[in-house]
């Protein structure tokens, strides 16, 4: 299984940015997949996971209402799209791919995107 992020960049305060990672390699039903960041200051930290079928999602709290996980099945691709962006959003996103179902084990991980959001 292969991941591939992309799509961050560079956006002010309140605006907005659509990550995209791009899964091959395999089936995916049965996985839970998610976005997680990692800031200099932290630990990689949980931002939000999409059980592949039927696409129960799940946020963190400090995304929700902003960030919203979805995927595209018939692409093998799964999204993030970020609004009302906060400085405090700047990091290093990675998607992650869980094949066991139980969010706890994520084997798979793509290659990080980098998100600055400036104030």
């Amino acid at each position: 299984v292969q991941l591939q992020a992309y799509g961050g960049g560079l956006v002010q305060a309140g605006g907005s940015l659509r990550l995209s990672c791009a899964a091959s390699g395999g089936s995916f039903s049965g996985y839970i997949m998610g976005w997680f960041r990692q800031s200099p200051e932290k630990e990689r930290e949980f931002v939000a996971t999409i059980r592949w079928s039927p696409g129960a999602t799940h946020y963190a709290d400090s995304v929700k209402g902003r960030f919203t996980i979805f995927r595209d099945e018939a692409e093998n691709t799964m999204y993030l799209q970020m609004n009302s962006l906060k400085p405090e959003d700047t990091a290093v996103y990675y998607c992650g791919a869980d094949p066991t179902g139980l969010s706890h084990a994520y084997t798979y991980w793509g290659q990080g995107t980098l998100v600055t959001v400036s104030s």
